[in-house]
């Protein structure tokens, strides 16, 4: 990367001097090739990076595993889904026991622990195992 900044830094130099040289009526057209050259550099970067996302999902689809941009659940997503809703809870409780009584309280909370169940069985794969099995006897030999 610094072989980079220093190449880039060697342009921005150049151009300043051409500038210098050449007057102030030639500034915009210098900016403008300096800027074309940074957003050449900036895209090959971009594709770079875009090409390797791209060989790291397919890896992993391959492989037969979940894709890493996000379908991980971790334990701290879990537990700060846990205390918001609980914290949420006050108000949501306060508010179907002043329009409901005690059935509105119950479907506040029903639906608390409704929204909670689904979260926490969000990414398990039922059934999954059967089909592994049945896709791993293709390839025993």
């Amino acid at each position: 990367m610094e072989a980079r900044d220093a190449e880039l830094k060697k342009e921005l130099d150049a151009t300043l001097h051409a500038r210098r040289e050449l007057g102030e009526e030639y500034e915009s057209a210098l900016v403008d090739s300096f800027l074309g050259k940074v957003e050449q550099r900036l895209d090959g970067t971009i594709d770079r990076r875009m090409r390797r996302h791209m060989a790291e999902q397919q890896m992993v689809v391959a492989r037969g595993s979940r894709a890493p941009n996000g379908a991980v659940d971790s334990w701290g997503e879990r537990f700060g889904f846990g205390i918001v809703s609980l914290i949420l809870a006050i108000p949501l409780s306060a508010i179907g026991v002043v329009n409901a009584d005690l059935p509105g309280l119950f479907v506040t909370w029903g639906g608390i622990v409704g929204v909670n169940a689904v979260h926490s069985m969000r990414g398990m794969n039922f059934g999954r195992g059967r089909r592994e099995r049945e896709r791993k006897s293709e390839w025993d030999d």
